[in-house]
């Protein structure tokens, strides 16, 4: 993943149709790119699959003119079908070696890492894109994660994997812990209630894109 792509992992957004107060989920993501954002990842957790095609072509269909990434997350089978740019898989998902077969050298492929066993782990994936440290802060969005790791735990992570692994935080990411966050390591943080359930989704993206560039400065 060179500069560009981790330009990309900026501000990244995560769907949750659930948080989004009952908004579409293209009001929320025209939105949050009029704001900045600077990825997407589609997380579809109860939709059937054929559903989950037609709103992923839809929404690369609103994308791709951007420039803009979309990330499928968990299936492989989709992200290949619609053309995403990319998949994000967690620990229990196809395996990154499965997925990479399957989606070919140019797709992005980010892998979840919750503990340093697993970012160990990590160090033999040849081509991995991207590692999401998750989560750092407690959060009510996902029920089935690991302990938040903190800032420190971040940092433990970002000393395993080195310098020239990009890597995204995600948990409990708020416009007022980015700043320790990006000191930890991350190269930038991905949200999920912060922009779908935020009154101005666009607002709250130009919002946390300059918490995170300002932390980067």
């Amino acid at each position: 993943m060179g500069n560009m792509k981790r330009n990309a992992l900026k501000l990244y957004l995560v769907t949750d149709r659930s948080l989004s107060l009952g908004r579409s989920l293209f009001d929320i993501i025209s939105a949050a790119v009029r704001g900045g954002i600077t990825m997407v990842q589609l997380r579809e957790k109860t939709c059937d699959t054929r559903a989950f095609i037609e709103l992923g072509r839809a929404v690369h269909g609103l994308l791709r003119p951007t420039g803009i990434p979309l990330i499928i997350n968990d299936r492989a089978d989709i992200a290949q079908v619609i053309g995403a740019e990319g998949l994000h898989i967690g620990q229990h998902d196809m395996s990154y070696p499965d997925a990479r077969r399957l989606l070919g050298t140019e797709a992005i492929i980010g892998l979840s890492v919750e503990n340093e066993a697993q970012a160990l782990e990590c160090l033999s994936f040849a081509g991995l894109d991207y590692i999401g440290a998750s989560p750092v802060f407690s959060t009510p969005t996902k029920t089935d994660t690991a302990a938040a790791l903190g800032p420190d735990g971040l940092a433990r992570l970002r000393r395993i994997v080195g310098a020239g692994m990009p890597m995204v935080a995600i948990g409990g990411i708020k416009q007022t812990n980015i700043q320790e966050v990006i000191r930890a390591g991350a190269d930038g943080v991905a949200v999920v209630s912060a922009i779908c359930s935020a009154p101005s989704p666009s607002q709250a993206a130009r919002e946390l894109l300059t918490e995170v560039e300002r932390a980067k400065s």
